[in-house]
């Protein structure tokens, strides 16, 4: 490392060293939620900031009840990753009158934008739309009846990834989504809510396609199609969000036909932000977007799943 950059690490290490943060995580409903928080960890730790955690287990009031925790503690600022978009005003509000920054990670909240420092995400109804278009692509001019596993209702990425979908389709007649329902995210209930899918639609024979809100949804759909006889990938095609060990597997066995990824290290350009604020008082932009990334069953599934197994997931 070069003198002038290792000053630059130097300084920046210096400057977060003497920091604590407060991380309010909704829980562990998920593959990439697991890596999301053991990025955040490292990253943290990485930085030599001292990272107080909170695991919401996907229930509002606790994160809530946490982020009034953190700032009776002091803590000099709070990432947030919001279990569904309403209902925050009071408790941010609370924070800016203590002077506590709020950074959003992966998800966002109906709430005036100043009271939070700036949100870190992807753009969720570019991921709708993203699946939707390999979809169109996939089918062509055939007909195709879509069943939707949607993911927890009321937050962010299931109002936005849906929006994303159903818009894209527009125009597209011959690609029709027959059915709707809430997985809340997890795989047992995306296994559960496939199997009513399945039944509903003579056995699943006449489903052409599964979009699914995130992969592990996915992952539990993909149990009960096997299960009604059917074949996941060939017989019902199946695209999913988030990018997650385990669908690159399925992909690898040609289960699975393609995931939109969700990086889940968040947390480096949030610190990065708060990092330039507490340095000067920077403002960031309000939103700081990640990218959306299409794999297929061409990029080398197993070689994905082997790489993202050792991050966390």
């Amino acid at each position: 490392m070069g003198s002038v950059a290792a000053l630059a690490l130097s300084a920046t290490m210096a400057l977060a060293a003497d920091k604590t943060i407060g991380f309010a995580q909704i829980g562990s409903e998920s593959g990439w939620r697991a890596a999301e928080t053991t990025v955040t960890k490292q990253q943290a730790a990485d930085r030599g900031l001292d990272l107080r955690f909170s695991d919401a287990q996907q229930k509002q009031e606790n994160q809530i009840a946490a982020i009034r925790s953190f700032i009776a503690q002091g803590v000099d600022a709070i990432l947030l990753a919001p279990v569904v978009a309403t209902g925050w005003d009071a408790v941010l509000q609370e924070a800016k009158e203590a002077e506590i920054p709020v950074v959003l990670l992966d998800r966002q909240v109906d709430s005036s934008e100043d009271l939070y420092l700036t949100a870190v995400g992807s753009n969720l109804v570019h991921e709708g739309e993203v699946a939707a278009e390999w979809l169109i692509g996939a089918v062509g001019d055939k007909p195709c009846r879509i069943v939707e596993l949607e993911g927890t209702t009321g937050s962010s990425p299931a109002i936005d990834r849906k929006t994303g979908f159903e818009n894209t389709l527009k125009g597209h007649d011959n690609l029709q989504v027959v059915r709707s329902q809430t997985g809340d995210f997890t795989r047992a209930q995306g296994k559960e809510v496939m199997e009513s899918f399945l039944q509903a639609e003579n056995g699943g024979k006449d489903i052409c396609a599964l979009y699914a809100h995130n992969d592990d949804m996915a992952v539990g759909a993909i149990q009960a199609i096997k299960e009604a006889g059917l074949q996941p990938g060939k017989d019902i095609l199946i695209v999913s969000i988030d990018g997650v060990p385990d669908l690159f597997k399925a992909m690898s066995e040609a289960e699975a036909n393609a995931t939109v990824e969700l990086t889940p290290n968040m947390a480096g350009p949030a610190l990065d932000a708060l990092d330039a604020y507490w340095k000067d008082g920077t403002m960031p932009p309000k939103f700081i977007q990640t990218e959306s990334k299409l794999y297929t069953q061409a990029d080398d599934p197993a070689g994905e799943y082997d790489r993202r197994k050792g991050l966390g997931y």
